[in-house]
């Protein structure tokens, strides 16, 4: 099968398309034959190992010292069972799914194996591969920020880096929660996150939304790019700022924040649910929630597509598509 295989940290040039065997599964593994996959900043981001100081060492003995031990990235995947293991249930040849691939990654390729710790759901009816491929890192880590600042109907919320895969889907999900909601990010991306609901947009190169005198309910930065005083200072009484990318010296700053004053700051990684995955089947299903594909890319363009992603430009997703025998 085809693959792009990564043998080194560093720039995009370092993946190259190959032929490598086509993996079998186990007793416990279900092989997938990959429709879709995303690029993420987070991919760009492991690629080249540019890790939050707090979790680089246990990260980087994970994945490798000196190079990679894993050889093909891609954390998200949709696509159709081609076999399973003995001891799996619930699936069976020909059924359409999408799921997480774990820290095991292997989405650039035609075939992955995935093992049943991994969540694996059917996709959403009427929805396309690559609209499912998007939900299981954008739609979750949506899902899981808007619940850490425990967004309510009537509150403002602020999301810094709002135009990529997470913002796109935080803030829809935050707009039927019934919250009021302010979006941060290039001008280029302004009139599509109208389009998906935005009360407010802000054009990060022109105005900094940590001076405009504006306070919010919740704060949720995405990019973890906002200064970290004046951000705080942006919050109303009992304001919750959500560290979306979080970096040591915020969480340390953090933890004092919220114990010396009544405003709570907020850092969480998120964790892979089937109910997550369900509960946002079914808003795609219903339509009311909606994937932001900006381009679409056949595997052997993969260095292209990570230039892309690392530029900042994107709106919503990246998509990748194997060659389909």
């Amino acid at each position: 099968m085809k693959a792009m295989v990564w043998t080194k940290y560093g720039p995009p040039e370092l993946m190259q398309l190959q032929e490598v065997e086509q993996p079998v599964p186990k007793d416990n593994e279900v092989l997938v034959k990959v429709h879709a996959a995303t690029v993420t900043a987070g991919d760009c981001e492991l690629r080249r190992f540019d890790i939050a100081t707090w979790i680089w060492l246990p990260v980087r003995l994970y994945m490798g010292i000196l190079k990679p031990r894993i050889h093909i990235l891609g954390q998200e995947v949709a696509g159709e069972v081609e076999a399973v293991g003995a001891k799996i249930k619930g699936l069976k040849p020909g059924d359409a799914i999408f799921a997480e691939c774990g820290m095991g990654f292997g989405a650039y390729a035609q075939y992955l194996c995935l093992s049943n710790e991994r969540v694996i759901c059917h996709k959403p009816e009427h929805a396309s591969y690559e609209e499912a491929a998007t939900i299981p890192t954008g739609g979750i880590n949506a899902l899981h920020f808007l619940r850490k600042g425990n967004v309510t109907a009537g509150e403002h919320l602020l999301i810094n880096g709002a135009g990529g895969s997470i913002g796109t889907y935080l803030l829809q999900l935050a707009k039927m929660a019934g919250a009021e909601v302010s979006c941060v990010d290039r001008g280029n991306k302004l009139d599509m996150l109208l389009e998906l609901g935005a009360d407010h947009v802000i054009d990060y190169t022109k105005q900094d939304f940590t001076k405009n005198a504006q306070t919010y309910d919740v704060i949720i930065d995405i990019v973890g790019g906002a200064p970290y005083k004046r951000t705080v200072n942006s919050l109303r009484m009992k304001g919750r700022y959500v560290l979306g990318n979080p970096r040591l010296p915020a969480m340390l700053r953090g933890l004092w924040t919220s114990w010396t004053t009544n405003k709570k700051v907020i850092s969480a990684l998120a964790s892979y649910k089937l109910a997550d995955f369900l509960y946002l089947k079914e808003l795609m299903e219903a339509g009311k929630l909606k994937a932001v594909i900006d381009k679409r890319y056949p595997l052997e363009q993969l260095v292209e597509a990570h230039r892309y992603v690392e530029q900042g430009h994107k709106k919503g997703h990246v998509i990748i598509t194997p060659p389909q025998d």
